[in-house]
């Protein structure tokens, strides 16, 4: 259940003042909250009562407070059974976690596992979330006063905190002296937990206590001691970074952090093995271009719960077969995944009858590979993975700082992406590993060590990567040629030459520019990963649906089956698995194969992402446990509810093979049936909610007849690319354009020009060229659905289409008319919401080049007749006003356009309009679609 924990059963004289009391069972384990559990056969009428009594009571000899309380309902069925404790290995119970601030998980209902799965609800809430947020603030506060230490420092002698920021592989700003003082707060919480260990060490207060007269010398010395021991990922950078200072400054960083230290660990979280992590997030340097945001706990335990279930043919008894596995993060951060992943090792491990301590010195000196470009996330990884056991001695390990921008010898490096090109590379000083030190503290520590990184030879790869792009057309800083880069001070030369370096390693991968550094990552996994293997991802929810992202959807439909991908429905932040982002995410979990397998892929869409581990091991138990998925084919019934207790967490869906590259439309979706409508009507089948039976209604590429116009850069970009200048409008325009955004101007489908274009002296033959691709016609590229009412758009006359409003060119002019009918109709904005981006709220964003693969209605099927209809249909709206897309269910002149598309138009009946009807309501329910805006009519009159 838990390592090195007492299990007391039924016993009095375990509670503080109450001696006669007999917790059912109380588990106290080291250096985690002490936890009870009080059973009955079901139903349990009195169980819960019970357990809330238990909550604020102190342990008999620690005095520690009881703060979460399991209630357990045991099956009828063993009452009878007379091998009572086989019949407990296989029974199913009814289980809920009362907290001592009145929370229960589930709020209501009750979670149903074994009891491998007690007890890991009993290990994760063994560490209370509050008292990891007490001790965070703790250390934040601590960390800011000695950082003030530092500052003077620099004022008065600068050459120090250089010489600490070259320790650190960073320049000289603030944030880099807070992080320095992290890795000592970090080294100062871990002392406390040495001391007492290993005999001689001497406690904290010994050594920096207000009663010591030079903390910098004791301190040096006892860190000495423990790094003779070993204790080199905590201790080493931390040692070096206390060396560099004079005795005054260490005494009042050391004093002010040791306070630090006493505060975390009274708080009972110092077993928070992502505390410092938290920490390092918060602090990290050059984050705008690295993008490292940090994965939360339950975001990485969800990851990695999900990642080891789909590993084939593991023993998890045999500790030899676990100690071969090689497991890598190639970005690792703050090691929060490689921790998540290590820790549901070692469960599973304890589950089938080993001991997780035995697995320690294997799991860190062989099974995980950790590669970063910052000294500093290695030193917390180090720390994190071998704080798991810190009494189990190893010898180095496999953490390694990677070579990133201008080296010594004038080449470049772009860090673990070096690995694209080659199994064997040099790396940093690596804090990890005594033998590739080069001497003490205050001689030279830098050295370089070739290692040995083999293709295929991972069975999980794992990883949150940068998120960057190379391409810079939003006109960033004038010094950033290339953002993915452009971390460590790159000049714009070296962003040139490390951008021309990883276009070259990425050649023939799924690596694209526009997708970012992170599909570079995944062509990085793909090659280490062995047949078998599986990878596991955080991505940009730009993975699922971006035309750059094409290849990275190629490879898993080529070469991985059993595809897992997770994204969240709901508005805000918490539509990312990570910290700060402010984007949506997904998780991506694959196998890989050799074999022509289907897919079997499965999307799930959470309601909202998982509060803490707890929820995550429930999400993640829930979603395995489902053996019949529906799927996207099963018609407009919705996807398979996801409940923990009578929470409903979200839905998922299957489908079998994705067409290679297809998009992955099925993410962010909170209510599966407009999937499944969205689906059959992209193969040209009106299957709507209610309706027994499919109909016929012919669906194509856009641009199967339409053709798109130039990319604004080809037409007002700089000389001698674009041919024109962009100015206001005129009435009298020889070329006009329909260019920006203006919501308040495009309430109605027929557009006014906003610009007008003048041709460049010498540039007329091309302008010529790009004005023969005007047209009436313009679809919207980036379409904010809570303030703007079109999805595409027609102008009076022909004009040129620019960022917002690119123009279509159809082979019938005729077609201008069904095409703007049709795009602003219900099932128009279904299909454009479809194939769109939908990584911010209430937005969905396409590009220029995927719009040729939207869907829309094949205009080339519909008669003469119908044909013109629809030009008197829009003649009939020509002065109508449409509100907001998110507002479309109650948008009077949005309902009378689907009467007049669906009955006029295209010839379905009442009931055929009624179903469409639900389909907007359902639409417009979606988090992605409304991003939290009020919507309702009730809730507007209210309001």
């Amino acid at each position: 259940m838990l390592p090195t924990c007492d299990v007391i059963y039924e016993n009095t004289g375990v509670i503080v003042d109450n001696s006669a009391l007999q917790p059912d069972i109380l588990i106290n384990a080291h250096d985690r909250a002490p936890v009870i559990i009080e059973g009955e056969y079901a139903p349990g009428s009195t169980v819960e009562n019970d357990a809330r009594t238990r909550l604020g009571l102190r342990t008999a000899g620690d005095g520690r407070v009881i703060e979460s309380v399991v209630a357990l309902r045991y099956p009828q069925e063993l009452r009878t059974e007379s091998d009572l404790d086989a019949a407990t290995r296989s029974a199913q119970f009814s289980y809920a976690v009362h907290y001592g601030n009145g929370d229960r998980f589930p709020v209501s209902g009750w979670l149903e596992g074994s009891c491998e799965d007690i007890a890991d609800m009993v290990r994760l809430i063994s560490v209370p979330q509050r008292a990891v947020e007490t001790a965070s603030n703790h250390l934040e506060t601590g960390i800011e006063v000695a950082t003030g230490t530092l500052n003077r420092v620099a004022q008065q002698r600068p050459y120090v905190t250089l010489e600490i920021a070259k320790l650190l592989g960073l320049s000289d700003v603030l944030q880099t002296r807070r992080m320095a003082c992290a890795i000592v707060a970090n080294a100062m919480i871990f002392h406390n937990r040495v001391a007492g260990m290993h005999p001689g060490v001497k406690q904290v207060d010994q050594v920096a206590g207000p009663e010591v007269e030079n903390p910098r010398d004791e301190v040096l010395a006892a860190w000495r001691q423990i790094l003779e021991i070993n204790y080199w990922p905590i201790f080493a950078i931390a040692r070096d970074i206390i060396f560099q200072l004079d005795a005054e400054a260490a005494a009042a960083i050391l004093r002010t952090l040791r306070d630090t230290a006493q505060r975390v660990i009274a708080s009972g979280a110092n077993i928070a093995h992502d505390l410092t992590g938290r920490m390092f997030q918060r602090l990290i340097a050059d984050r705008k271009y690295l993008a490292t945001f940090y994965t939360l706990p339950s975001s990485a335990a969800l990851l990695a719960r999900v990642a080891l279930s789909k590993l084939e043919g593991i023993d998890w008894s045999d500790a030899d077969a676990l100690s071969k596995l090689r497991i890598g993060d190639f970005a690792c951060g703050t090691g929060a995944l490689l921790a998540a992943v290590y820790e549901q090792i070692s469960t599973r491990h304890e589950n089938a009858g080993g001991r997780a301590e035995d697995l320690h010195k294997a799991m860190i000196e062989d099974v995980l590979y950790g590669c970063d470009v910052m000294p500093s996330a290695i030193h917390i990884t180090g720390a994190t993975l071998s704080g798991m056991f810190p009494s189990v001695r190893f010898d180095g390990s496999r953490l390694y700082t990677m070579p990133y921008g201008r080296q010594r010898d004038g080449t470049v490096s772009i860090g673990s992406l070096e690995l694209l090109q080659s199994s064997s590379i040099m790396t940093l000083f690596n804090t990890s590993d005594p033998a590739l030190r080069t001497g003490s503290a205050g001689e030279e520590t830098s050295a370089q060590v070739t290692v040995e990184i083999p293709d295929e030879g991972f069975d999980l790869v794992v990883m949150n990567p940068p998120f960057t792009r190379a391409t810079n057309h939003e006109g960033a800083h004038a010094d950033v040629t290339n953002p993915a880069f452009a971390a460590f001070d790159a000049t714009s030369a070296d962003q040139t030459e490390m951008g021309r370096r990883i276009n070259r390693f990425g050649r023939g991968t799924c690596y694209h520019g526009n997708a970012g550094i992170s599909s570079a990552f995944v062509a990085l996994a793909n090659a280490k990963l062995k047949k078998g293997g599986v990878l596991a991802f955080v991505l940009p929810l730009t993975a699922a649906v971006g035309s750059s992202w094409t290849a990275f959807r190629e490879m898993l439909a080529q070469s991985y089956s059993d595809i897992s991908v997770l994204s969240i429905a709901s508005n805000g932040r918490d539509t990312s698995f990570s910290s700060d982002t402010g984007i949506a995410e997904c998780l991506v979990i694959a196998r890989k194969t050799s074999e022509s397998t289907p897919m079997g892929t499965e999307f799930t869409s959470l309601v909202r992402r998982p509060a803490n581990s707890a929820a995550a091991a429930a999400v993640a138990a829930v979603m395995k446990s489902q053996d019949d998925i529906r799927s996207v084919d099963d018609g407009p019934f919705g996807g398979t509810r996801l409940s923990v207790g009578d929470e409903h967490v979200g839905e998922m869906i299957a489908t079998d093979r994705l067409n290679d590259g297809a998009l992955w439309p099925g993410v962010r979706v909170s209510d599966y049936s407009l999937v499944q409508t969205a689906h059959a009507l992209v193969d040209s089948r009106l299957q709507l909610p209610r309706q027994t039976k499919a109909s016929a209604l012919k669906m194509a590429r856009l641009g199967d007849f339409g053709k798109l116009g130039f990319v604004h850069r080809d037409i007002t970009g700089p000389a001698p690319r674009g041919p024109f200048d962009k100015v206001p409008p005129s009435r009298t325009a020889t070329y006009p354009a329909l260019w920006n955004h203006n919501a308040r101007a495009e309430t109605r489908m027929l557009c006014n020009p906003d610009s007008q274009l003048i041709v460049r002296r010498g540039m007329e033959s091309r302008a010529s060229e790009v004005w023969n691709t005007a047209s009436r016609s313009h679809v919207v590229l980036d379409f904010r659905l809570t303030s703007q009412p079109l999805a595409a758009a027609l102008t009076e006359r022909e004009s040129i289409g620019g960022t917002a409003w690119p123009n279509v060119r159809f082979c019938d002019p005729r077609f201008d008319y069904p095409f703007v009918l049709w795009s602003n109709s219900t099932l128009g904005l279904l299909m454009y919401w479809w194939h769109a981006n939908r990584q911010q709220d209430g937005r969905a964003r396409t590009t220029i080049t995927a719009v040729p693969d939207m869907p829309t209605l094949d205009l080339r099927e519909l008669s003469d007749s119908q044909l013109d209809a629809a030009e008197q249909i829009f003649e009939d709206f020509r002065e109508a006003e449409f509100e907001p897309a998110y507002r479309a269910e109650f948008d009077t002149a949005r309902k009378e356009l689907d009467r007049r598309v669906i009955c006029d138009l295209l010839g379905f009946d009442n009931a055929t309009l009624e179903a469409v009807h639900r389909v907007t309501e359902k639409w417009c329910a979606e988090p992605s679609v409304h991003g939290g805006k009020v919507k309702s009519q009730s809730a507007i009159i209210a309001g």
